[in-house]
């Protein structure tokens, strides 16, 4: 049989397999292109994967959004409700923590100050375990629409509900549903920030000047968050995981040619559940059978950037 039949042939049954399954294709390629692949990152990395565990129960104002119908008349509080919330701190992050311990996976931790108050012991462990506590602010409160006095107190309230119980300080923020002020950015630059999560513009850590110094965004997603995906439009586990899978399929192909990373977002109540962690555990040991992707906090990913000269600059 000729070289170029055996190379036709191959090529066929890789195309057959992506009919299949179009995730095979991936696989078949990175196994015979691995060493042809460039990186883009200043420490080797090919993709970077990083993963937000959303502290927000027990923050929540009386008769907040939840899957329950919201019928209820006023002056009576909405108790099943809150049992939801409960989920999060008593059964979801402590899942979840247990999930990233095994896999040696270190993730981000987006803290609302009141939440944190509520469950102190929480709140330390998961410092302890290694996971970056970001701020998240105070409450469940919009800012946005707060004056520059206000705005800062809300922020920086947030910021030492968290010192004060974790012994750690943020430099990372995001706003309740990413709506931040025009006054934000200055505030957290002021405050001491290193970046903010607010911005879904690109696939890759950039650096934006805020009072005349740089300040780096680290993307966050909608397409790959369970708030979105799975409470709002009623993904199964199983597409939730496909979701994933498609995304770092295209991702990891993109990052032979340029810098990319890959956001990935868990809330306590709805991430935490079971089938969802069950996911997650799939989906990593999915993405670590590829060559140089590797899980990092968005501090991490923050400093990277500010110490690398050929990052993008808005």
């Amino acid at each position: 049989m000729s070289t170029a039949r055996r190379t036709f042939i191959k090529q066929s049954s890789m195309a057959a397999a992506a009919l299949i399954n179009p995730l095979n294709m991936l696989t078949a390629q990175s196994t015979s292109s691995q060493s042809l692949l460039a990186t883009h990152w200043a420490d080797g990395s090919q993709l970077v994967i990083s993963i937000s565990m959303q502290f927000e129960a027990g923050g929540q104002p009386d008769n907040a959004e939840s899957p329950f119908p919201q019928n209820m008349q006023q002056g009576y509080k909405d108790l099943p409700a809150a049992t939801w919330y409960q989920y999060g701190y008593k059964e979801g992050i402590p899942r979840m923590l247990d999930l990233w311990d095994q896999h040696n996976i270190k993730v981000t931790s987006h803290m609302v100050g009141a939440a944190v108050l509520k469950n102190t012991a929480l709140a330390k462990e998961i410092v302890q375990r290694g996971h970056e506590a970001a701020a998240h602010g105070m409450n469940w409160q919009s800012q946005y629409n707060l004056s520059y006095a206000e705005e800062k107190k809300f922020i920086q309230d947030g910021v030492e509900a968290v010192k004060k119980v974790t012994g750690q300080t943020p430099v990372g923020y995001n706003a309740n549903w990413l709506r931040r002020g025009e006054n934000t950015l200055k505030i957290l630059q002021e405050l001491g920030f290193l970046y903010h999560i607010d911005d879904l513009s690109r696939d890759e850590p950039f650096i934006t000047t805020v009072n005349s110094q740089p300040f780096v965004v680290v993307p966050y997603t909608l397409r790959c968050n369970d708030i979105v995906l799975i409470e709002g439009k009623h993904f199964s586990a199983d597409q939730f995981l496909q979701q994933l899978k498609l995304e770092f399929t295209q991702l990891y192909a993109e990052s032979a040619r340029k810098r990319r990373m890959m956001s990935v977002s868990f809330h306590d109540r709805i991430g935490g559940t079971p089938q969802m962690v069950q996911a997650a555990r799939e989906f990593i040991e999915f993405a670590r059978k590829q060559k140089g992707v590797v899980f990092k906090r968005k501090d991490e990913i923050a400093a990277m950037a500010l110490a690398d000269k050929t990052i993008l600059v808005d």
